[in-house]
């Protein structure tokens, strides 16, 4: 079920964020992405509170279960450390998968 639930919500030409309510560093990530000129409907964002089976997903599937968790196309790059550890090589990243205008 979480399966479906995750790779429902994820796409080749999409950024998409696995968040929690509250969260300081999805917030973060929220923030730090916004800055770019997505694509309408390309920067997607998903509240899991109280999933816990995706969650739970996550770990056997990632590694981990903290959020957010970052989906770049299909691919999951982790959480806003890695996604701040990439910043420099973003904006081409995001361009290769046509999310950015």
């Amino acid at each position: 079920m979480a399966d479906m639930f995750v790779k429902s919500r994820i796409r080749d030409d999409k950024v998409t964020l696995f968040i929690k309510a509250g969260c300081p560093y999805c917030r973060n990530a929220m923030e730090m992405l916004k800055k770019y000129n997505f694509m309408p409907g390309h920067l997607q964002v998903f509240d899991i509170s109280g999933l816990e089976y995706v969650q739970d997903y996550f770990q056997q599937t990632t590694g981990q279960r903290t959020v957010p968790r970052v989906f770049i196309g299909r691919h999951c790059i982790g959480g806003f450390s890695d996604l701040e550890s990439m910043y420099w090589k973003l904006p081409g990243i995001l361009r290769q998968i046509g999310a950015l205008q």
